[in-house]
């Protein structure tokens, strides 16, 4: 019993002594620091304008030093709730990467002071944000491939496979059209006899 408090005194020291340890390794040796940034541009501006405001918050990362990895219009759509008294805007997600984060204090400032910005959200990536973007640029993440080109060989001819439920269901109202008169003439022939 003695020597399990013994085992903890000395354990838990250690255990925080190597988090912070490990912390401060990861901070040294962390070359960038990868950041996104999406905001919600006022959908009553022109085309230009909003190409315009989008490119100043741009030009304005790169002023501070930052290296722009992507930068994405996802264009206008519809808000889960008014914002401003509006119910659509055209978003914005800028993907970059910093030595430091100094500077992003003063980028949500500008945003949270332009009135053509409704909205905006700055996070920090970790590595696996990283891989998910990067994964979601080369196509390997989101919109499906079409299988068209996926073919299932039956006897002679070669169908696709969006060929099978198209005929299934064709099948599948003929199916039902005939249960319906079965039942029918049953009754009939009950009153009959």
């Amino acid at each position: 019993m003695f020597s399990k408090k013994i085992v903890l005194a000395f354990s838990l020291p250690f255990l925080i002594f190597a988090a912070v340890f490990n912390y401060v390794i990861q901070l040294f040796t962390q070359d960038m620091r990868h950041y996104e940034v999406t905001f919600i541009v006022d959908p009553v501006l022109s085309g230009d304008e909003i190409k315009s405001t989008a490119q100043t918050y741009v030009d304005m990362l790169q002023q501070e030093g930052c290296t722009i990895v992507h930068n994405n219009e996802m264009g206008l759509r519809q808000l889960a709730y008014p914002i401003k008294k509006r119910n659509s805007g055209v978003y914005y997600c800028v993907e970059f990467s910093s030595e430091t984060g100094a500077f992003i204090p003063k980028v949500e400032l500008a945003f949270s002071r332009d009135e053509r910005i409704m909205r905006f959200l700055t996070v920090a990536l970790d590595k696996f944000g990283v891989k998910y973007n990067a994964d979601k640029r080369a196509g390997l993440i989101g919109k499906k491939t079409d299988k068209k080109a996926v073919a299932t060989v039956e006897g002679e001819g070669v169908a696709t496979k969006k060929a099978e439920p198209k005929a299934k269901a064709e099948a599948a109202p003929k199916a039902k059209a005939e249960p319906k008169a079965a039942p029918a003439a049953d009754s009939s022939s009950q009153e009959e006899e």
